[in-house]
């Protein structure tokens, strides 16, 4: 990828972390969050390697064919999964950014990327402001909603019991089944795509 070589490494740190607890996540009980997890999981790993830096590591010509088609067969799955429910939407979105990337930077001379006179194409444009759009209403979703106890003015606020607005109030979920945790994966994720599609 291109870049300073120390954002990079902070983009590879970020979403090989990610990937790692997304495997972790694979371990749950409940086969979706198994499911989803896997596909993050690909995700995450799929982004750090291609956010390690040209300077480093200028991968063979090889390697963005294949990392279409790696993405293109995790879009189609995607898709398919979604007729069950739309947050795999998000999944095939993120897969297509990966294809729209690889193809980009197996386009490119010498995998260097300039806008030129040009200026941003359009299918970039759509994806930053999609991934932007879903950093921003993840993160809101993120932040725990405040209940007011006992109900009368002038009571203290408390946060509500499970965390906010996205735990599920399940009690005995594991750390792994957290949806919180999942969401924040999820977050990460987005914000490292935003970072690899601003320099295209």
């Amino acid at each position: 990828m291109h870049g300073s070589a120390s954002s990079g490494w902070l983009l590879v740190a970020l979403c090989a972390a990610t990937g790692a607890y997304c495997l972790l996540r694979m371990r749950s009980s409940v086969e979706e969050q198994r499911r989803a997890a896997g596909g993050e999981a690909l995700m995450g790993f799929g982004m750090a390697a291609m956010a390690v830096p040209a300077a480093v590591f200028t991968p063979p010509a090889w390697v963005w064919p294949a990392y279409a088609a790696v993405f293109g067969a995790a879009g189609l799955r995607a898709l398919w999964a979604a007729r069950s429910g739309r947050h795999h939407l998000h999944h095939l979105v993120g897969a297509a950014a990966m294809v729209y990337m690889a193809v980009v930077m197996a386009g490119s001379p010498a995998h260097a990327h300039g806008h030129g006179a040009s200026g941003t194409p359009l299918l970039t444009g759509v994806l930053l402001l999609y991934f932007a759009g879903y950093v921003l209403l993840t993160g809101v979703r993120l932040i725990p909603v405040v209940t007011v106890a006992g109900g009368g003015p002038g009571a203290p606020s408390v946060p509500a019991p499970g965390g906010g607005a996205g735990a599920g109030g399940r009690a005995g979920a594991g750390w792994g089944d957290r949806p919180e945790l999942a969401r924040a994966c999820r977050l990460s994720m987005a914000i490292g795509m935003l970072a690899m599609l601003l320099p295209l």
